[in-house]
């Protein structure tokens, strides 16, 4: 990876295209990808991979419900090679210093394979014990909830943390085909720390006690964690006088 002085950041997107044993369409939410990259693209080196590497499939219902958000279509008609061209995540495995953080994209996607991915698991610990930053936004912190730390314990333990609640999941009608609910599991490997929106969809974005694990709940909350990332990575890389 090229050196500049600007800051480097790994987004991670889901290989899954179909809820498994269904032919129901999911991937990852466009939103939750055109909002961050608004943000951060111009003032950072992106890189974006996935487990399979290639194309990473977007959920076309994002697609259908976003299609009057002009930073989501706007970024649909000009950014395709984004998430057309993804590198393997298995490829920054011991590459943590390279990057200033990582941040998870939600969509259903990630429930079926990044909760479960040691590739993934094992790059997430590396950043963070490496003092970088770990992100990530609405379903997206599914790959956040089985991660565990060098000393064994669980990443997400006794920190602030949230994601899709149960109740929104519910509304999206996703309960009955998710693999586990996220709220659920968040809020136990992190010891009751979960946090949430009063509403349904209200903006949410919480901070771990270091400010190096930064979570947001749904589509609304990917912009302004967006924005919070950025400021972190500055006040970071400044404290390293990079």
């Amino acid at each position: 990876m090229s050196q500049s002085s600007k800051p480097n950041i790994l987004i991670v997107l889901t290989s899954t295209a179909k809820i498994p044993n269904s032919d129901k369409p999911i991937g990852w939410y466009l939103p939750e990808l055109a909002h961050p990259y608004k943000v951060l693209a111009p003032h950072c080196n992106v890189t974006v991979a996935s487990p399979a590497g290639g194309e990473a499939p977007l959920d076309p219902n994002s697609v259908e419900m976003f299609k009057e958000d002009k930073v989501s279509t706007e970024f649909l008609d000009n950014s395709e090679s984004v998430w057309k061209n993804t590198e393997k995540l298995s490829n920054f495995v011991g590459r943590a210093k390279e990057f200033d953080a990582v941040f998870y994209v939600g969509g259903h996607g990630p429930m079926f394979d990044l909760a479960t991915d040691p590739t993934s698991q094992t790059i997430i610990r590396e950043i963070y014990e490496s003092s970088r930053i770990v992100s990530a936004v609405c379903h997206g912190p599914a790959a956040l909830v089985n991660v565990k730390l060098s000393d064994n314990t669980y990443l997400i333990a006794d920190q602030a943390v949230t994601g899709f609640s149960n109740a929104e999941e519910d509304v999206a009608g996703g309960t009955a085909a998710m693999p586990f609910l996220l709220e659920d599991e968040l809020n136990k490997n992190s010891n009751g720390k979960f946090e949430k929106a009063k509403e349904n969809f209200g903006e949410c974005v919480v901070e771990g006690r270091d400010g190096r694990l930064i979570t947001g709940q749904n589509p609304a909350s990917a912009e302004p964690l967006a924005q919070i990332l950025l400021r972190k990575i500055q006040a970071l890389r400044a404290e390293r006088k990079v």
